[in-house]
């Protein structure tokens, strides 16, 4: 070989080796960067700090809930709570347990219909036999508390039809399964085997034993042997709001069935592992891409778990100074419009009262007095200390804790001025901080792959004087196309049913690869503007390479929707702008149409030159969105008249003078 050949021989594997090392470093990085942006583990530092195994306490009753034999605390209570709880309990004492049929199970695969109500019901029964009981105290309902759990106990499975694994459609009860609805059902009867232990073994020994083998069967040994359900975020599946849900259900269940401590031990560990792969894949921003309604079962849920930790160890687990804890609390009222609607994007409800106690007591250990006082006013809409609370055994004990303290706390409205979540890429503001008077709008960027995802990149709502006005439609009542591969053909799921653009006649597609870029936000005192490039939301066959959609926000005054846009080409096919609103539209003069609500008429404008607006009229028939919306909802279609390569569009919202 010559010197020439040589030298270039030398050269060639030169430059292999520094490409080959070039790309083994960015792995490094890569995977260092991905490590430290995932790898919080908050949890499981905390526990090892305190020493979990010796912090533990061995006995529930540590705890100090008030039990059964706890009289003086239920006697306490107001009467219109007790009479309530007596009222309902009452009406269940003739209650039929139910036989869950196999066609029941089937049905979900049949039809889609997920037979909610045959798992709702006996719990609802179970629920009020034993708050009745607990606040009289005479024992008049514990035989029907005896059915119950004797139903439970005869149960082949406490899940939802539409969780269980593959083969779908039949429980396997050598596969026993972990889902929502059982954790739900563990939760329950661990707190009525704790409450009622000693009046069953009067009755029977065999009923407080059968329950015990049945939760622990059924629920904390799957539990303990398997890490292999999704939700526990352990398969490399992303987790959403199952995770904390689930989870707290589990450690309730854990902490009162569980007489070995080794065992206890150890499951309280591999939850808190769990947990912390919900907490890892958190943004830092602590938004909840799933959305308000979600975030009662997401972060209200998480706070649930860090408070019965906190309880369990008398004191020492506590993770609430961390910064992420305190974000994902405080995204509640962030979300907040005027009550009770809250921003609802992606399968999130337009209204809700959400967790009144959870968020004032989140607010109060994350020392944030906006969401303590947010709690209390919260629970006043609700009429708190007065109508009997809802949800699980142990979730009204916590509220019935809490009467009294809520009742006296200071109570406000969360009517901030304005926010930004960066990595969740949603933003809002009103005219006025503290007051709901005028205008108000949130917008997002992001992905479609979110929780609970919509096509719905670059979309937005806008309320004025507290009332909905261009909306986010929301969901339809779930069957089993909502989790399907057939989601996209549900008509909410769908771009085109968000105020956002159809580009060349094709919507945005689903999936993590299409999503937002280049998302900014800025606020004064004057003016707030949201910027976000959607075009890489849309699929290649849309020809955009570039669309810059704009919310101008002039307090007091004006929201402009601005579009700056450049096409790869313009095809045959329309190109559109789509609003959706619940308001009455008509059109007022060329150039403007009214939008009318309650208490309020606002000029939508637009150039006439540039689009054609259709009003479509759509009614609403789905019993879920007829909750929101039951006049029915109105999509306008500002058509492009003769688009261009590059272009630009405003439509401007302004107060009737």
């Amino acid at each position: 070989m010559d010197m020439k050949s040589l030298t270039k021989y030398f050269n060639q594997l030169n430059f292999v080796i520094m490409k080959t090392l070039s790309v083994f470093i960015m792995l490094i990085c890569f995977t260092v960067s991905s490590f430290s942006e995932e790898k919080r583990d908050i949890l499981q530092k905390e526990a090892a700090e305190i020493g979990i195994a010796r912090s533990l306490v061995g006995n529930f009753a540590e705890l100090n809930f008030p039990d059964y034999y706890s009289r003086p605390f239920w006697d306490s209570l107001p009467t219109s709570i007790k009479s309530e709880y007596i009222k309902d309990a009452e009406a269940a004492l003739d209650y039929n347990w139910p036989v869950v049929k196999a066609t029941d199970y089937l049905e979900y695969i049949r039809s889609g219909d997920r037979r909610q109500s045959v798992y709702s019901a006996p719990r609802k029964a179970l629920l009020a036999l034993v708050m009745g009981e607990l606040v009289e105290g005479k024992g008049r309902f514990i035989d029907q508390i005896v059915n119950g759990v004797w139903y439970y106990s005869e149960q082949t499975w406490w899940g939802w039809s539409a969780h269980l694994p593959s083969p779908k459609g039949l429980p396997d009860i050598h596969n026993p399964s972990i889902d929502l609805g059982v954790g739900e059902i563990a939760n329950i009867l661990s707190w009525t085997w704790y409450l009622f232990k000693d009046e069953f073994d009067k009755i029977h020994p065999l009923i407080a034993s059968r329950l015990k083998d049945e939760i622990m069967e059924k629920a904390v040994i799957p539990y303990y042997e398997r890490n292999d359900f999704w939700w526990m975020g352990f398969s490399g599946r992303k987790v959403n709001n199952w995770n904390p849900w689930t989870n707290h259900n589990m450690l309730s269940a854990i902490l009162i069935m569980e007489d070995d401590q080794d065992k206890k031990i150890t499951g309280v560990k591999n939850l808190i592992k769990s947990l912390d792969q919900f907490l890892n894949i958190y943004p830092d921003d602590g938004g909840c891409d799933e959305g308000p309604s979600y975030w009662g079962r997401a972060g209200a849920s998480l706070y649930q778990c860090l408070d019965l930790l906190k309880r369990a160890t008398n004191n020492k687990f506590n993770v609430y100074n961390n910064q992420l804890v305190k974000n994902i609390g405080s995204y509640i009222y962030k979300a907040y419009i005027n009550y009770p609607y809250f921003i609802n994007f992606a399968d999130a409800d337009a209204t809700t009262g959400s967790r009144p106690q959870i968020i004032y007591s989140y607010g109060k250990d994350i020392k944030d007095p906006v969401m303590q006082k947010f709690g209390a006013f919260l629970a006043k809409k609700q009429d708190w200390g007065i109508k009997a609370p809802k949800g699980k055994i142990d979730e009204q004990i916590m509220q019935l804790m809490h009467l009294t303290e809520i009742k006296n706390a200071p109570a406000k409205p969360a009517l901030i001025s304005d926010f930004w979540l960066p990595e969740t890429e949603v933003a809002g503001a009103r005219d006025k901080e503290g007051s709901t008077k005028g205008f108000f709008f949130a917008a997002k960027g992001g992905h479609n792959n979110e929780s609970h995802n919509h096509n719905d990149v670059g979309s937005s709502v806008m309320y004025f004087n507290g009332q909905p006005c261009i909306i986010d439609i929301g969901r339809e009542k779930y069957t089993a196309k909502t989790f399907s591969d057939r989601r996209y053909e549900i008509w909410t799921m769908q771009s085109q049913y968000h105020n956002i653009p159809t580009i060349n006649d094709v919507q945005q597609a689903p999936g993590a690869k299409y999503k937002a870029k280049n998302a900014s936000f800025s606020a004064n005192n004057k003016k707030v503007v949201f910027s976000v490039d959607i075009s890489g939301a849309y699929p290649e066959k849309a020809d955009v390479k570039k669309w810059v959609r704009r919310y101008v926000f002039e307090r007091g005054n004006s929201l402009r929707i601005q579009d700056d846009y450049e096409l790869a080409k313009v095809g045959d096919k329309p190109t559109t702008l789509n609003i959706i609103t619940c308001c009455n539209v008509s059109t007022s003069a060329n150039g403007v149409l009214e939008l009318t609500g309650d208490d309020f008429t606002l000029a939508l404008k637009y150039d006439s030159k540039i689009v054609t607006p259709k009003i479509e009229f759509i009614e609403v028939t789905d019993s879920k969105l007829k909750i929101y919306w039951p006049d029915g909802v109105t999509r306008i279609v500002f058509e492009l008249k003769n688009p261009k390569i590059k272009g630009k569009n405003e439509l401007k919202i302004t107060k009737v003078k």
